[in-house]
């Protein structure tokens, strides 16, 4: 029964890894038959396809290309992110300042008019004509 099971999985492994191979394989790279063909032939016959694969239509020698990135691998590595970066925080402080004035404009507007103060209430007695009497 133990031995049906391990073969059952060795069966099913092989068959994965040969079938997982052969679509990760460059189709210009592929020996004997087409790519298409060769999946074919690992569904239809299982282990014997993945053993032909192995055998017969695997490229030979070729280690899996890497994938080299052109671009940075960090944002801290792009120099257009730091100066975005930098323009953003230039606008950040504009915008704070202008914010700033705005309110200490509002701030001036709500106390009223200019020369409008305490001291000019209009009475005749309390102002200073500069009339010598």
């Amino acid at each position: 029964m133990l031995f049906r099971v391990a073969l059952a999985v060795a069966v099913l492994v092989i068959f994965v890894y040969g079938l997982v191979d052969v679509i990760r394989t460059d189709a210009r790279l592929t020996r004997g038959i087409s790519k298409p063909a060769w999946i074919i032939v690992m569904i239809v016959l299982p282990v014997i396809g993945a053993i032909l694969w192995l055998l017969i239509g695997r490229p030979r020698n070729t280690a899996p290309a890497r994938r080299t990135y052109s671009g940075p691998t960090a944002p801290d590595d792009d120099p257009d992110f730091l100066r975005n970066l930098e323009v953003r925080r230039r606008k950040q402080a504009e915008a704070a300042r202008l914010k700033k004035l705005k309110d200490e404009l509002e701030a001036k507007a709500e106390d009223g008019p200019a020369g409008a103060g305490p001291d000019s209430t209009g009475d005749a007695d309390t102002r200073d004509t500069g009339d010598v009497k």
